[in-house]
């Protein structure tokens, strides 16, 4: 099949004294934002490259119709279809989730303490139905405190812009006007007269908070709080026990609180401190006591509390420590539960309130897990919690534990309806030196049988941005490839939490080449321990782990066999200096400032994946884009393709898929998603061999 060629136009552009060509940079439109919600202003041109480029996709991998369909009915077949959240008690309701066999969006249900009658008050398929909409994305889903209204908001671009709508639950009607453009996320006051809500700017920055009185469908809403810095973005939360709302507004690296009273006719934010760069913070109040949670001379956080925020006299809570990540803390009335992190495993801590006397909590002999708490009811006069954990190669399982007795019953267990034994997998935690010496962890799940001889391929994951941890709990998904004898491996890489603040910070900025390094250093690692062989990695990670996929596979390409990119963040030197894209000014403390800052333009240009393209053999390459995406543009992964087809001197695959209809997050529906793993892990079996 002929392959496409994107149509070159020369242009040069310059900053710093550099000049530079970009052959590709006439396909980005200037009214993109509005391309993003409305597909038919898309340029012709581009659209028709586009679908030239998926029917060339959809040519090269007619030959793993069969596996795709097989993975996808294995992956399903590990589902339990017809599933039932437990139950959260609210003051008058117990409230649940259940998915069903047929469906592909969640059902909301519940039923009034004491009776057995159950309430059907959300169906998502029947919902996207009556919408008729190809893409269906829920942003929200909350119950008024009276227990009348359901409040929810809807993505149908997949572009998140979110439509808020408020409905009487009992005569399921709409009750106010459709709010539009907005985050997504839905406040409702105690009183149950106003819903609070932020709504997004023409850069898709949500810098303003609004208050919508229910039942009004034509006035305009009153503005609470409005952000002026155009890096920071806002929300607004109520307290713990419920006195205040906090108003958050920060970036990736900087935070403010405001607060006001709950009873407040005029909601007027009263700042907490004043905003400090580099300096997060986070208030919650609880029994009449204020706690912050802060890297304030702490690096990887602490906990003050203080008695006031008017009279403000913070005193150590919980002290920092050295490369252990300080989490936040959930109050009970008896009990205070909280967590930290080091080298990428999580523990869960319960202090007695009366006591003083904290313990760990352990309930697993594994070493290698994800323990998570939740609250099963809003009345915090309890000892009861869900606690749950999964690992690799356990599925979740969920207990309700008596904090006072420490007594625990098993409440769920993750189901695989297939049938799952834990006892056929190993799971492996390791730490290897990267370039400068710093220790690295690395998870390794695998299958018994499979040969350490350096025979076996593997799947190498890795993100490494934004402070976000790759967390080591169960994926059923992955046993597709696991149990065909692919190695999957996790690289917890600079630029996530997983180590602590410090570990984010060696990963950003002028520092994100060690992101990189790390990655390689894992795959060398892998390949000198005998778990695979140079050429028979397969590299994998989305959006900035697209940005990791490009960066690696144009330093190091003779590692890999392939490598799998979702929505990658490819042409970061480009993005960076446009201004006016959604996400690029409140990333200037992650990726640095190319336009104001020479240093930075110089880093970034050495790294950026789009300008480092070289002309040398590059492994198979699967990478996909959605046209409605506001967080990596298609633009990018497009420009890349493209400019990968013009320099590439290999005859190895480069397939670019694009959804029509999807934003960021891919597909909607749990079989939509379904489909874009399979279609990832078909590849993967592919260029294997394995198919």
């Amino acid at each position: 099949m002929k392959i496409p060629q994107l149509r070159k136009k020369l242009e040069l552009k310059s900053c710093h004294n550099v000049t530079w060509e970009d052959n590709y940079s006439w396909i980005h439109q200037k009214n993109i934002l509005e391309v993003l919600k409305d597909k038919k202003k898309l340029n012709s041109e581009v659209e028709k490259y586009l679908n030239e480029e998926n029917e060339y996709t959809e040519y090269h991998l007619k030959d793993t119709k069969i596996i795709q369909q097989k993975l996808f009915d294995e992956i399903k077949g590990r589902i339990k279809l017809d599933d039932e959240s437990l139950p959260y008690r609210d003051h008058t309701y117990d409230y649940w989730t259940k998915t069903t066999a047929e469906g592909n969006y969640s059902i909301k249900l519940r039923k009034k303490i004491g009776s057995e009658n159950i309430e059907e008050i959300w169906n998502g398929d029947k919902e996207k139905e009556i919408l008729k909409t190809d893409y269906f994305g829920v942003g929200d889903l909350e119950i008024s405190n009276n227990d009348k209204y359901l409040g929810y908001s809807l993505d149908t671009k997949g572009s998140e812009y979110y439509t808020i709508y408020i409905r009487d639950i009992k005569t399921n009607k709409i009750i106010s006007k459709q709010i539009s453009e907005t985050s997504g996320v839905i406040t409702f006051s105690l009183d149950d007269k106003y819903i609070f809500y932020s709504k997004l700017d023409e850069n898709h920055r949500a810098r303003k908070i609004y208050r919508h009185k229910i039942g009004n469908f034509d006035s305009n809403d009153e503005l609470i709080f409005e952000e002026k810095s155009e890096a920071f973005t806002v929300n607004i939360t109520i307290s713990s026990d419920e006195k205040y709302y906090f108003i958050n507004t920060s970036d990736h690296n900087t935070s403010e609180q405001y607060y006001f009273n709950c009873n407040e006719e005029k909601p007027t934010p009263k700042l907490i401190i004043k905003r400090e760069k580099g300096v997060l913070y986070s208030v919650n109040s609880w029994n009449k006591k204020f706690y912050n949670h802060t890297n304030k001379n702490a690096e990887d956080f602490k906990i003050d509390i203080s008695n006031s925020l008017e009279n403000q006299n913070w005193k150590a809570f919980i002290p920092a420590k050295n490369e252990v990540l300080i989490g936040g803390l959930i109050f009970l009335d008896n009990w205070i539960i909280r967590s930290e992190t080091s080298n990428a495993l999580d523990k869960l801590f319960f202090k007695n309130i009366s006591t003083n006397k904290e313990e760990e909590l352990i309930f697993t002999d594994e070493t290698v897990y994800v323990p998570e708490v939740t609250l099963a009811q809003r009345d915090r006069n309890t000892d009861q919690i869900y606690l749950g954990y999964s690992s690799p190669k356990s599925p979740a399982k969920v207990y309700k534990y008596n904090l006072l007795n420490k007594s625990k019953e098993l409440v769920k267990q993750q189901e695989i309806p297939s049938g799952h034994d834990e006892e056929n997998y190993i799971v492996e935690r390791f730490q290897f030196k990267s370039h400068d010496g710093r220790l690295v962890p690395l998870t390794i799940t695998r299958h018994k049988k499979t040969k350490l001889d350096g025979s076996a391929n593997l799947l190498l994951y890795g993100y490494g941005s934004y402070g976000n941890s790759i967390s080591p709990n169960f994926s059923s998904t992955k046993l597709s490839l696991i149990d065909r004898n692919i190695i999957w491996a996790t690289a917890h890489i600079r630029g996530g939490l997983e180590k602590g603040m410090k570990w984010w910070k060696e990963g950003k900025l002028t520092n994100k080449k060690n992101t990189f390094e790390d990655y390689i250093y894992a795959a060398k690692y892998l390949i000198e321990k005998n778990y695979t062989s140079k050429g028979k990695i397969i590299g994998m990670g989305g959006s900035a782990g697209g940005l990791l996929m490009g960066a690696v596979v144009n330093q190091s390409p003779e590692l890999f066999l392939g490598v799998i990119m979702a929505v990658p963040f490819v042409d970061s030197l480009t993005t960076n200096l446009d201004h006016s894209l959604p996400l690029t000014i409140g990333e200037f403390d992650e990726f640095g400032n190319a336009k104001e800052n020479k240093k930075h333009f110089d880093y970034i240009f050495s790294y950026a994946p789009y300008n480092n393209i070289k002309k040398m053999d590059y492994p198979h390459m699967l990478i996909t884009t959605s046209l409605s995406d506001n967080r990596v543009l298609f633009d990018e992964p497009t420009k890349f393709t493209a400019k990968l087809r013009e320099y590439k001197t290999d005859n190895n695959l480069l397939l670019l898929k694009t959804e029509m209809n999807a934003g960021h997050g891919g597909k909607s529906g749990r079989d939509g998603a379904i489909e874009e793993v399979a279609t990832d892990y078909a590849f993967a079996l592919k260029i294997s061999d394995k198919i």
